[in-house]
C-alpha cells in the first residue's frame, strides 16, 4: 500500500523523505526536541522546505543542538551566526534559540527534561487528529496553552502556531494521513 501524503509532502524528494521518516513520529530525545523547536521557530514566516533544506547547516552552526553548548554561546557566537549565510540570519530568532537553550538548562537544573516538559502538554500520549481531508489547523487549544506556559517559563518565539507545528512535527499530535 502506498503512503498517503499531504500535498506539502509531495513537493520534493526532500519533503517526501521528511514526511516518510520523521514528521509526526513520536520524538522523546531532548536534543532532537530542541532541534525541532529551534527549526520550527526559524520556520515562522517561511516555508518548512526552506528550513529543512538548511537542516545540516543549522545542526553545524548550533553545536549539534546540544542545549548546554548553545546556552553558553556568547557575543562572538552570535556574530558568527549572524554572518553565516548557510542559515536564516534573523537576529530575533538566533537570540531566541540561545535563550531557549538557557531555559532548557534551567529545566534540567530543576530535575526536568525537555521531553517531560513538552509531552506533559498532551498527558504523555500522542493525540490523534482526524483531518478527514481538511487542512491541518494552524493552532489548537492545546498549542495555545503550551505557548502561554512556555512564554511564562521564559521560552521565546514560541507562539501558538509555532507550538502546534512543533507538536505535529514531533508526534505529540498525530496528524499523519497514513
Amino acid at each position: 500500500m502506498a503512503t498517503r501524503r499531504p500535498l506539502w509532502a509531495e513537493t520534493s524528494e526532500l519533503m517526501r523523505d521528511y514526511y516518510d521518516t520523521k514528521w509526526g513520529f513520536p520524538e522523546h530525545d531532548d536534543r532532537e526536541l530542541f532541534k525541532m523547536l529551534t527549526l520550527e521557530l526559524f520556520q515562522s514566516g517561511l516555508s518548512w522546505s526552506t528550513i529543512w533544506k538548511r537542516e545540516a547547516a543549522f545542526e553545524r552552526t548550533f553545536a549539534g543542538f546540544d542545549a548546554a553548548k548553545v546556552a553558553a554561546f556568547d557575543q562572538n557566537d552570535f556574530e558568527r551566526l549572524m554572518n553565516d549565510s548557510t542559515i536564516i540570519r534573523n537576529r530575533r530568532k538566533i537570540m531566541a534559540t540561545i535563550n531557549n537553550a538557557k531555559v532548557i538548562q534551567e529545566l534540567l537544573a530543576d530535575g526536568e527534561t525537555l521531553n517531560n516538559y513538552v509531552w506533559s502538554f498532551v498527558n504523555f500520549k500522542p493525540q490523534r487528529l482526524q483531518l478527514n481531508g481538511k487542512r491541518l489547523p494552524s493552532q489548537t487549544i492545546e498549542s495555545r496553552k503550551m505557548a502561554k506556559k512556555m512564554k511564562m517559563d521564559g521560552f521565546q518565539f514560541v507562539g501558538p502556531t509555532t507550538a502546534y507545528s512543533f507538536m505535529t512535527a514531533v508526534g505529540m499530535v498525530n496528524a499523519r494521513e497514513d
